[in-house]
């Protein structure tokens, strides 16, 4: 199998896993940040988040891919086989390497001083960094420009983040 086309065969997997990764994981640190509650709460939920929505998208994507298989069975000149079991595995690789991003600086910060007091500003900057390259790889290999697909990826995010932040902080100023 070519290179291309198996960056192809798991583009949607890459793309679904890795931005929902980033963007959930982000979405739960942005949320407690904008509550103002500890950092060790950032850590339990986004490994609590990281592995529980992993799985989850794991398996919708199993059962997704499964179902589209079976459906299009019948139609026998469209019909494009994929391994469910493969494209969950995907799915799941992509959600836990690039949704860990986020809980990156909060996980190393206690060993030192600089990225404790940065912590959030670098989790901030590390996510959208990850989204711009998620963003950029699509863009590459469905032939958009990639620099229009980053930033349209980066902004997503940031819009997903800036949503929790206001969730975290309006909660916390009505039951605080």
């Amino acid at each position: 199998m070519q290179k291309n086309s198996l960056e192809r065969k798991y583009l949607a997997d890459f793309v679904y896993g890795g931005i929902d990764g980033a963007i959930t994981t982000f979405a739960v640190v942005a949320g407690v940040i904008g509550a103002s509650l500890d950092s060790v709460i950032i850590i339990i939920l986004g490994f609590a988040n990281l592995f529980a929505d992993g799985f989850s998208m794991a398996t919708s994507n199993y059962l997704s891919t499964k179902s589209q298989n079976e459906l299009s069975k019948n139609d026998k000149a469209n019909f494009d086989y994929k391994d469910p079991k493969k494209t969950a595995l995907a799915t799941l690789v992509f959600f836990l390497i690039i949704g860990f991003i986020p809980l990156l600086s909060f996980v190393v910060a206690p060993v030192s001083p600089l990225l404790e007091e940065n912590k959030f500003v670098i989790s901030f900057f590390l996510t959208g960094v990850a989204l711009f390259i998620v963003g950029a790889f699509k863009g590459k290999i469905i032939g958009k420009h990639w620099l229009k697909s980053a930033f349209g990826t980066l902004l997503i995010g940031g819009f997903a983040a800036f949503i929790a932040y206001i969730v975290g902080f309006l909660i916390k100023n009505i039951v605080g």
